[in-house]
């Protein structure tokens, strides 16, 4: 568990911030998908999850919307206040097999592990397709990667009219965080696709069993250690709520 004192914090969709931290530990050793569990003075009994949306140096950072008094109180640090980061945690993407391209699809706040996608898809030799929605335009995250980008938003004011998983292309490889409403539907369209699914958290490590995830074949598993990163077409959609006010990707 490392004191990780918070680096900047800046905007980068309607009502949608980044907040940077210094934790040099998990910034060597996360991948894509994983996730870090933050706790800080006065905060809610229960640290937060997020998944790391950037990576770099001894730096690390995680976005998230003010939904709740956790967050809120969360978007109200100032620089060299101190969170208690737990790190990394969960299963990430894999990028192995020698596939040649890959997209990734995220919806709203699943930016979150996009970033971080993109550069290990880039590093195992991929071409990278970023496919991002969201409601409105406003809402579309201003930071960007891949070597194509694909905007859609549902009211057409930007890009494809409609949602990424209509507007993706197919690829070797699919990546999507999101909703788990927009994660049924991609399940729907790419079995094989592997997706970070949204769950409530408590302790992050396993010990709670408060993150369960409904399986097709039946009983389930710990989002915080048998994923978030699922294989689409193993979890019971119907039965996870389509929508969490805070999730291991927000």
């Amino acid at each position: 568990m490392l004191d990780a004192p918070v680096t900047g914090k800046r905007q980068v969709a309607r009502g949608m911030f980044v907040i940077g931290m210094r934790a040099p530990e998990i910034a060597s050793a996360v991948r894509a998908g994983q996730f870090v569990n933050l706790g800080w003075s006065g905060g809610p009994l229960l640290r937060r999850p997020f998944s790391v949306y950037r990576a770099e140096g001894e730096h690390i950072e995680v976005v998230l919307k003010a939904v709740g008094g956790g967050t809120g109180q969360m978007l109200a640090l100032e620089v060299g206040d101190r969170l208690s980061c737990l790190g990394p945690l969960g299963r990430g993407f894999e990028f192995g097999g020698g596939a040649r391209e890959a997209v990734l699809v995220s919806g709203g706040l699943g930016v979150a592990p996009m970033l971080l996608a993109a550069r290990d898809a880039r590093a195992a030799g991929m071409k990278v397709t970023w496919v991002h929605g969201a409601r409105t335009a406003a809402e579309l995250c201003a930071e960007k990667d891949g070597d194509a980008v694909i905007w859609a938003t549902d009211d057409g004011s930007q890009g494809t009219p409609g949602t990424a998983v209509a507007a993706a292309p197919d690829a070797d490889v699919v990546i999507a965080c999101g909703p788990n409403r927009m994660l049924a539907a991609a399940a729907e369209r790419w079995p094989e696709a592997q997706v970070a699914v949204e769950t409530y958290m408590g302790c992050g490590t396993g010990v709670c069993l408060g993150c369960a995830v409904p399986l097709k074949r039946g009983g389930y598993d710990r989002a915080c250690k048998e994923g978030p990163v699922y294989r689409a077409a193993d979890v019971d959609w119907g039965a996870l709520p389509s929508h969490l006010p805070y999730a291991v990707v927000a």
